[in-house]
């Protein structure tokens, strides 16, 4: 007989006899106690004690939070203490997580409440008063781990402190800073943002919102003349806000000057919404409920003259318009510049929520075990399936490659210069919305891989998805982000033609080298080195921007305007803005590992790189459609992920202990999830 066969024969018939025993045990049998042996009872093991932590996992830490590790652990160890942060005790074990059980209305109120003990606590002492690089990192990583425990904590922090604070900090001047910042900071005043609007969302160019002068009082009046016009998802809005920044229509002499920003009290010094403002709820949303979202109407309502943000343009009191920049488009991108702040939070804050739902799902893989692969063998631990590793591990080389990107990002945002600004702005639309869908992705398989534990909230994976599915929408639409992406780098291209100088910036400079070799055959050590790496990353992008450039040239050869020739090469524009994000990836993460001495870190690391490297090759369809690599190629790249797991394995406990994210905001199931789950902490 098939020895498989065999086999199949005889678990078969264990599995038969161990049913039948089940079946003639008497009722006495299996009510008794003294029957159940606790050897065959299930017993948690810590991971720890049977895999091995082959590097030290604070210097990786140290890589991929990479900086103000002493801030964020003191403010880690202040949410900890307070019961605003409702800890709970499961298997011996302290966690911190809001309290979803809680109503729309209670959220939103125990939102404010954190807020308020943060600010007493001088979390946010200097966010807006002091300058310089250390306060604007120090300000990112305490967000961070604000937003690791609670997104619509750090949203509405985001809001308040980025939106409203940093409107009045780039858009505005010192007459500005000097009445509004400190109070601001110390949540005096309590600030929205309104740009968005019902008919309008990322086509803020497009707003309806009108703002006209009246020289004869020396004050501007905000109307909002139909429907479509109103203000919308206005993070803030709805309870708490007293003062809100306007975006609208300037009307000077009848002649419209574009969209600017002013300052509006929306409540008074009680709350009460002023009479010429109407404001609406904008109701309960699948997440992000700690968040009062709501609707505004201006009815005529009359501000200062100095209440106009005069950083780009101004208006005198007779009702002359100033700016020094002539031309609309470039005045509009100025008003636009500052506002990158948003989508480098975002993008951080996807990283973040990433770590924690790999760090759950992979802790718990761990220790959970399910089947056996022989009738009398042990269950099999869930992360030594193959299947498995292949459904965790490269989200988790993702995510490192994303935290040293996002590091990177962080790092020319607070170092910026005016010239740097059009890399900031496309390097922060490339990342926000990479970043935000690499999220969903992966709570959705980490949520998934936990199994019906990963279906309770207090085990967090699943309603991160929940809270964190706006990101993908807010501070830009993702779809409309990326294709920005692209129409800046065809701009590049078209300016290199027509001026014949070469590349400078953006990343491009490797299309002035010859275009990339891939050799013929890919042995491991070929897949795994950074030269190929780069090399067919580079190949990707140089031929998808030179077939993008065509089929839009096409286009405009046919009569088409350029904006619809782009927009009928939309295919082209996705595929040419990924392979810019992730040849941008892969760089930093190749960066950061040439700073390492030889040693076990920086093999993890190489692990890490390739792993990341090989599955954005085997992800991304464009490397077989245009040919950079043949199919017989591209299975060679899918065995060499397999392999990648394979030895990736052993240190996936060490890397998820070094993402930087304390015990207590993880959850029960990645510890003890028996303890967790006993029957006395019921009867509590």
């Amino acid at each position: 007989m098939d020895s498989s066969c065999s086999n199949s024969t005889e678990r078969a018939s264990w599995r038969t006899s161990v049913l039948t025993k089940h079946f003639h045990q008497t009722p006495s049998v299996l009510s008794s106690s003294s029957s159940l042996e606790s050897s065959i009872c299930l017993q948690y093991t810590p991971p720890e004690l049977s895999e091995k932590f082959e590097f030290d996992i604070r210097d990786m830490r140290r890589l991929l939070d990479g900086h103000n590790f002493e801030d964020r652990d003191w403010l880690y160890g202040l949410m900890k203490q307070n019961n605003l942060f409702c800890p709970k005790i499961y298997g011996g074990r302290v966690f911190i997580s809001p309290d979803y059980n809680q109503s729309m209305e209670q959220q939103r109120e125990m939102t404010m409440k954190r807020l308020e003990y943060l600010t007493n606590r001088g979390v946010f002492q200097g966010w807006l008063t002091d300058k310089g690089v250390d306060i604007h990192m120090r300000k990112f990583a305490l967000l961070e781990v604000i937003g690791m425990f609670d997104h619509s904590l750090s949203v509405k922090l985001g809001v308040h402190m980025f939106l409203w604070g940093g409107a009045i900090q780039f858009f505005g001047t010192k007459r500005h800073h000097d009445k509004w910042l400190k109070d601001t900071e110390n949540y005096v005043i309590k600030g929205c943002f309104a740009m968005s609007e019902l008919g309008h969302g990322s086509n803020v160019r497009g707003i309806e919102t009108i703002t006209t002068y009246d020289s004869n009082t020396g004050e501007f009046v905000i109307n909002t003349p139909c429907e479509s016009a109103q203000k919308y998802w206005i993070g803030g809005a709805a309870n708490h806000a007293t003062h809100t920044i306007v975006f609208s229509q300037l009307f000077i002499n009848g002649s419209n000057q574009g969209v600017h920003a002013f300052i509006a009290q929306i409540r008074d010094t009680d709350g009460n919404i002023r009479p010429d403002i109407r404001i609406a709820d904008c109701g309960h949303k699948i997440g992000l409920n700690g968040v009062d979202n709501g609707r505004i109407w201006f009815d005529n309502v009359r501000i200062p003259r100095e209440n106009l943000l005069n950083s780009v343009a101004d208006v005198s009191p007779d009702g002359q318009y100033l700016s020094a920049i002539k031309d609309p488009d470039q005045r509009f991108a100025a008003f636009l510049a500052p506002l990158t702040s948003g989508r480098v939070t975002i993008a951080a804050s996807a990283i973040y929520s990433s770590k924690i739902g790999l760090a759950t799902a992979i802790r718990y893989s761990l220790t959970r075990r399910a089947f056996s692969v022989s009738p009398t063998g042990p269950e099999v631990l869930l992360l030594d399936y193959p299947s498995h590793q292949r459904r965790l591990l490269p989200l988790l080389a993702k995510t490192c490659a994303m935290s040293f990107a996002v590091n990177y990002l962080k790092k020319i945002y607070v170092k910026r210069t005016p010239e740097a600004n059009k890399t900031i702005h496309i390097v922060s639309s490339a990342f926000k919305a990479a970043f935000s869908w690499h999220n969903m992705r992966t709570l959705q398989e980490c949520r998934e891989a936990c199994g019906g534990q990963g279906l309770k909230t207090e085990n967090r994976v699943g309603h991160l998805k929940s809270e964190h599915d706006v990101q993908s929408t807010f501070e830009g639409d993702n779809n409309v982000l990326m294709q920005q992406v692209s129409k800046a780098i065809l701009a590049e291209y078209v300016t290199a033609q027509r001026t014949k100088k070469p590349f400078k910036g953006l990343g491009l400079e490797h299309m002035n080298d010859p275009s990339p070799v891939i050799p013929p055959h890919l042995t491991s050590s070929i897949l795994r080195s950074n030269q190929f790496q780069s090399a067919i990353f580079c190949l990707r992008e140089r031929d998808l921007l030179i077939r993008f450039a065509a089929e839009v040239s096409q286009h405009q050869t046919r009569g088409e305007s350029k904006e619809y020739a782009f927009i009928l090469s939309y295919q082209l524009a996705e595929d040419l803005a990924r392979a810019f994000t992730e040849k941008a990836i892969l760089q930093t993460i190749i960066e950061t590992e040439m700073t390492l001495s030889d040693g076990p870190l920086k093999n993890v690391l190489g692990l890490l790189r390739s792993m990341y490297a090989l599955v954005s090759l085997e992800e991304d369809s464009s490397f077989l459609r245009y040919g950079y690599l043949s199919t017989e190629k591209a299975a060679d790249v899918r065995k060499e992920v397999t392999k990648l797991c394979s030895e990736l394995r052993p240190h996936a406990l060490s890397v998820v202990s070094s993402l930087g994210i304390p015990d207590s905001f993880l959850s029960p199931i990645a510890f003890d999830w028996i303890a967790a789950n006993t029957w006395s902490p019921l009867q509590q």
